[in-house]
């Protein structure tokens, strides 16, 4: 599952590439993390959500704990409850220059990012909604991985080619399903050294 991603344009860089409208206030930049701000496309217009829909905790004596972010999707759960009426109802696209999946033995896991050839900026399919913890949220679809990406992960995002994108947007639900597949292009992969260890929360992939 893909729990950090790279995006380092501000909002009117994004809506110049995409032919939109840059929310006023609307940037978040860098390397995202669950729970963070990131840059998403919705009707039009680019603006600053959080990534993740907040999960509802509580502590072993029933206390309120903070919110857990759901920041993936898994394909095969859209029509379950948690996700359904955000996949029917409010689609987006979540812009990125490269994501990231931990490899290597537990305990000394190092980054290997994932960018797509030739595109400064690609899109990915995600999904939002209102919340009352954290305003708008977004969250990641995913889908089975692709033949290359199957040695690093089980799963990936979707992946969404210009062709597509309209198609996810504004397409029936059935349509939008049909999109999340693997992905059939090439991807570049550069394996490091970086650790993983850091910011990188545990998410929830249902």
């Amino acid at each position: 599952m893909c729990n950090l991603y790279r995006m380092t344009k501000n909002a009117t860089e994004v809506a110049q590439l995409f032919d939109a409208v840059a929310e006023i206030g609307s940037n978040a930049g860098g390397e995202i993390y669950p729970g963070y701000s990131g840059l998403v496309l919705a009707g039009g217009k680019v603006e600053t959500m959080t990534w993740g829909f907040p999960l509802p905790r509580k502590g072993a004596k029933g206390q309120p704990l903070k919110p857990k972010p759901v920041n993936n999707a898994r394909t095969d759960k859209l029509s379950g409850p948690f996700w359904k009426s955000s996949f029917i109802e409010r689609r987006c696209l979540i812009p990125l220059e490269s994501f990231a999946e931990a490899q290597g033995p537990k305990g000394s896991m190092t980054r290997t990012w994932m960018t797509l050839p030739g595109s400064e900026v690609f899109t990915v399919a995600g999904i939002w909604r209102k919340s009352a913890e954290w305003g708008d949220c977004y969250s990641m679809v995913m889908t089975d991985a692709s033949e290359q990406m199957s040695a690093i992960h089980d799963r990936m995002p979707v992946i969404l080619t210009a062709g597509d994108r309209e198609t996810w947007m504004s397409g029936s639900p059935d349509e939008a399903l049909a999109l999340c597949r693997p992905f059939n292009g090439e991807l570049a992969i550069d394996r490091t050294d970086i650790p993983w260890a850091g910011r990188t929360a545990q998410s929830s992939l249902f």
